[in-house]
This record gives C-alpha cells, structure tokens and sequence, in this order.
C-alpha cells in the first residue's frame, strides 16, 4: 500500500512540474511572438516619453532615416533576452496564480468558474516574479533606445554597472511592480472574459477568437497603467538618482495631466497585434507541447 502511494504522490509530483514546464514555454514562445510584432511600437513609444521627438511620425522618419528600417528594431535585444524569460515566468506565475486562489476558496469547490476577482487576483501575483526579470532588462532597453550612440547588450549593461553598480540595472523595479501589478490583473481578467464570451458552445476557440481576446486585453492592460510606465521610462533613461514621486512632479509641473500620455498612441497601436500574437503563441504553443 505504502508502495502504491509513493507511486502516486510521484506521478502527481511529475504531472505538476510537467504543467508548470509547459506554461513557462508556451509563455516564453508568446513573448518572443510578442517581441517580434510589437518591438518597433514600443521604440516610438518610448522615444515619445523621454521627449526625444514631438510626433510619432517625426521619431519614425528620424529612425529610418538615421539607421534605415532595421533602426526600428533598435534596441531589440533586450527585450528578446528578457521578455521572452518574462512572458514565460508570467504566463507561469498566472498559472501557480490561479492554483493559490483556488486553495484559499472558502467552499473548495473547484468545479466553479475563476470569479473576475480571483482572476484579477492571481493575475497580480505574476507581476511579482515577473519583475524580478523585467526591470533590469527594461532598464536596459530603455537606455538602448535613447542613447545617441549605438551600443550593444552587453555594453550597456556593463557600461550601467560601471556607473551605479548592481542597483544601477535594477532601477525602477519599485516602478515597473506598480505597473505590471495592476496591469497584469486587468490583463488577464479582460483576456479570460473575452475568451468566454467569444467560446463557441463546445467552448471551442479559434485562433482569431483567441487574437482578438488578447489584442483587446493588451489594449485594456495599456490604457489603465500608461502613466505609471511614462513614469518609468523617464525614471530608467534618466542618468541621476530620481525618484518615483520626483518624476511625478516633474511631469505634472513642466506639462499637466497630457506630460503621462505621450506615445500612448503607438503603445495602443502596438498593444492589439503584440498581445494579438502572444496569446496566439501561447495557446499555439500549449496545443503543441499537449
């Protein structure tokens, strides 16, 4: 009997870590969909809120002009090293998520569908783990794409560690949390309503239902935390120590309530395809590895 059950405690051992084995690669394959699609959004986005150009046509005509169409993509590196481990980690974290509120139910019952709070919820809490890998890789593509000069990954990174040490890389976690905590919460609610809404009766979807889904959940995710990542971006290009509520005030003083949504256009322009294409690659991917 004692045999019996170590087998089975073994087996369940297995299955579990094989779950979280397929949603930390699903996740990563998303992310590298993600990257691919939305990067060159993300550059005009960012050069928007650093007040390097006043439109997001001047910054694209400079870009190309300066490095031709592959400037679009300055920069990518960073995102590819580190959103592909953050989207991987996060798609897991949201899956342990799910699993942790679901043991706190009340009534344990598990054959109920995830309220919009739990899944809110344990979408939160894949911003936790996530940041530990986004801030310094955000850190570091946001120094990339506002530089003057052309410097590689690893340049970068040691030329941030030279300067500030350790803490250099990371600045900007406390920010980026604020961020992705309640972005990932809106994210994944949206995604997971839609979803339903868009099931067929044999709760069967297509890969454009699935696209649509996510596209509006990125869409959703990028309208509630915008300011906070304006704050963010200024805080990490930014060469001197500044905090949060500095920047902040800096922005409200010198350009009111509009100075914490420059780039939100193409950050919305790129939010629909980019998330379009990472839930798509997730749910590719999970159909795949199943």
């Amino acid at each position: 009997m004692d045999e019996i059950d170590s087998i089975d405690a073994t087996t369940k051992t297995n299955n579990i870590l094989l779950e979280n084995a397929k949603s930390f690669a699903a996740g990563g394959f998303g992310g590298v969909c993600a990257v691919m699609t939305g990067h060159p959004f993300d550059l005009i986005k960012v050069l928007l809120q650093t007040n390097q150009h006043k439109s997001a046509i001047s910054a694209v005509k400079s870009t190309i002009s300066t490095n031709g169409l592959l400037g679009l993509y300055k920069g990518v590196s960073s995102p590819l090293l580190g959103v592909t481990p953050m989207f991987a980690v996060s798609f897991w974290g949201y899956d342990v998520g799910k699993k942790l509120v679901l043991a706190f139910r009340s009534n344990k019952d598990l054959t109920t569908p995830m309220s919009i709070t739990e899944i809110s919820t344990a979408g939160f809490f894949s911003a936790i783990p996530t940041t530990l890998i986004a801030a310094p890789f955000e850190r570091v593509k946001v120094v990339m794409q506002t530089q003057t000069t052309k410097s590689s990954f690893g340049a970068t990174v040691a030329s941030l560690y030279k300067t500030g040490g350790i803490s250099s890389i990371f600045k900007g976690s406390a920010a980026t949390l604020a961020r992705d905590g309640p972005g990932s919460a809106v994210y994944f609610a949206t995604y997971e309503i839609l979803k339903k809404k868009l099931s067929k009766d044999d709760n069967s979807l297509s890969l454009l239902a699935i696209s649509i889904a996510g596209g509006f959940a990125g869409v959703a995710m990028w309208t509630t935390i915008f300011p906070i990542d304006t704050i963010k971006s200024i805080q990490q290009s930014s060469a001197e120590k500044i905090s949060m509520s500095q920047v902040l005030r800096k922005i409200y003083s010198t350009r009111g309530i509009g100075g914490f949504f420059p780039g939100i256009g193409p950050a919305l322009a790129r939010s629909f395809p980019a998330n379009a294409a990472t839930f798509a690659g997730v749910e590719l991917a999970k159909k795949f590895l199943n």
